[in-house]
């Protein structure tokens, strides 16, 4: 996406202008890298005895558990969504089969599915007492130990489920490097009598690789973000062994430490995404008429039979499904029943969505002019440490700064009990407003890549010609930049509330007992195995879940 290079020779005059948007990013950067400092600092320093004893007690007892789980996990997860989305890509960009250009937009479909809420949908289908089960004794006539099951409770059924919903961050990427990538080199090797798949293996999966490898790289950013799958099905990974540590066990120091191993592996998974984004091409050949021209590989009757059951599959198993499940148990006279109170948290997750949307909304406004006005590096590299929120799990952010701001809040109560007579608790600790501070750092990235997007469409003359007429800089932002701005600013504010409303760990640890939203209601009525109380939220959730799903798909596209 354009960074906006254009707006820099402007800097000199607006006199003290430059200065203040850089002030602006340098802010918004330290804010959202406190966590990050938080958890480096820790890492270095310890309550205990020694810097390096809790590191020492953690490697001996819980360490090599979540590191080999977690990493286990991304592995097959990552496999697994390699392989769907790559494979399905191909067959929809380079074949011609029944339903190709349906499969090709519906397979994108899994991802407005959160994972958590896939993983209890699995677990009530395919546990014993489930309908998978029970049908299969009920036509056998077998007993509870005249047959085995996979058990979907486990690390395989966790990657499973995870890789299902996950595939299309690959899918994406491939379908559109396929599509639009070394296609007459495809069509050479074709006509010099290469067979398709050695053409396939020999040169459409290597101009492709960089997309793959991208998208790969943020199924693997969600897959170490995971929490509601890995908690669910009882799987040790950091996420689960913070969240414990802090809250279980009070021992915040050792949850600080596995953060800090977290972030190693967050470090390499964003320097994994920057490789992939420097070797990515922008050729657009063959691109306009693909959809008319002749497929580059032709299937018989029997190939296209077998293209179109590996494209639904995913379809089926990602969406479907889970959407079809859900809608069946939110006709139930339980779930109408428990929705008594759904107003609550609706209005919790509405109130929380739109205060989150508006801090990111001002400060990636903030970000996208700061970036247009000043071309210097120090800028630059401001606006891309406030924008790796991203890449950093909710678990992860949430203690991050519990830690820090915990500290100064405890200091700030005394400060006001000892000056004004202060005899409430923490001002700050157990509020919203640290919910708020933690996805406004997680989700601005989604604002400011959008607003961006549409500040690099508005022509640099009009803000010199206003100018040069003395228009104020607030007077040229209501006049020319907010009308321009308005579709990126309501879509970047419609991705940021949506983000908001699936967003599950931070939410878990930060929110104040008296804030409850769809996504954690959901959690513990499934936790409780109460599914059906709770599949008319996550039906919900799914259903908002489908907006920005459809947005990707139609930029992926273009």
């Amino acid at each position: 996406m354009s960074r906006l290079r254009q707006f820099a020779t402007l800097g000199a005059s607006a006199g003290t202008l430059p200065g203040r948007w850089s002030i602006a990013a340098f802010a918004l950067a330290a804010l959202a890298g406190l966590p990050v400092a938080a958890i480096m600092w820790s890492s270095l320093a310890g309550t205990y005895a020694g810097p390096g004893e809790t590191i020492a007690d953690l490697a001996a007892t819980v360490l090599p558990t979540y590191i080999a789980n977690t990493a286990l996990l991304m592995t097959l997860a990552g496999g697994f969504a390699a392989i769907a989305g790559t494979g399905c890509a191909w067959l929809v960009a380079a074949t011609s089969f029944p339903g190709r250009k349906l499969l090709g937009w519906a397979l994108v479909l899994p991802l407005a599915v959160p994972a958590y809420i896939a993983a209890y949908i699995y677990a009530d289908l395919l546990d014993y007492a489930g309908p998978v089960q029970a049908g299969l004794r009920g036509l056998t006539g077998w007993g509870p130990r005249d047959y085995s099951f996979p058990d979907i409770r486990s690390l395989g059924g966790g990657a499973f489920v995870l890789g299902i919903v996950l595939y299309p961050y690959v899918y994406l990427l491939a379908r559109t490097a396929f599509a639009t990538q070394s296609l007459s080199q495809f069509r050479a090797a074709r006509s010099l009598g290469a067979a398709p798949a050695t053409a396939f293996w020999r040169v459409a999966l290597p101009a492709a690789r960089p997309a793959i490898a991208g998208g790969l790289a943020l199924v693997l950013m969600e897959v170490l973000a995971d929490f509601g799958v890995a908690e669910y099905f009882a799987i040790p990974t950091f996420s689960t062994g913070i969240f414990r540590s802090w809250l279980a066990m009070g021992d915040k120091q050792a949850a600080l430490k596995l953060a800090a191993v977290m972030l190693l592996f967050v470090i390499a998974l964003i320097a994994l995404e920057a490789a992939t984004r420097r070797g990515r091409s922008d050729s657009r050949d063959g691109l306009a008429s693909r959809d008319e021209a002749e497929p580059l590989v032709a299937l018989s009757p029997l190939g296209k039979a077998l293209a179109l059951i590996a494209c639904l599959t995913p379809v089926m198993l990602g969406f479907v499904l889970p959407a079809g499940y859900l809608a069946a148990l939110a006709l139930s006279d339980a779930a109408r029943g428990a929705a008594g109170d759904l107003a609550t948290y609706a209005s919790g997750s509405l109130w929380l969505g739109l205060t989150t949307a508006s801090v990111c909304l001002v400060a990636a406004l903030l970000l996208a002019f700061a970036r247009a006005r000043s071309a210097s590096p120090a800028t630059a590299g401001a606006i891309r440490l406030a924008t790796l929120g991203y890449a950093l799990p909710g678990a992860l952010l949430a203690v991050g700064l519990l830690a820090p701001l915990g500290a100064f809040d405890q200091g700030l109560t005394r400060f006001a009990r000892d000056t004004f007579g202060w005899s409430g608790g923490l001002l700050l600790t157990g509020t919203s407003a640290i919910l708020i501070y933690a996805l406004s750092v997680r989700f601005l990235t989604v604002a400011y890549n959008t607003v961006s997007g549409g500040l690099s469409r508005i022509p640099p003359g009009l803000d010199a010609a206003a100018r040069s007429l003395g228009a104020r800089p607030a007077r040229v932002l209501a006049r020319i930049y907010a009308p321009l701005l308005a579709p990126s600013l309501a879509g970047a504010a419609a991705l940021v509330f949506i983000d908001t409303l699936r967003e599950l760990p931070a939410t878990l640890i930060l929110r104040p007992f008296n804030l409850e939203t769809l996504a954690t209601r959901t959690y513990r009525l499934a936790s409780d195995e109460r599914l059906i109380e709770a599949s008319i939220p996550a039906l919900i959730l799914l259903g908002v879940g489908l907006l920005p799903v459809l947005l990707l798909n139609r930029l992926a596209r273009r």
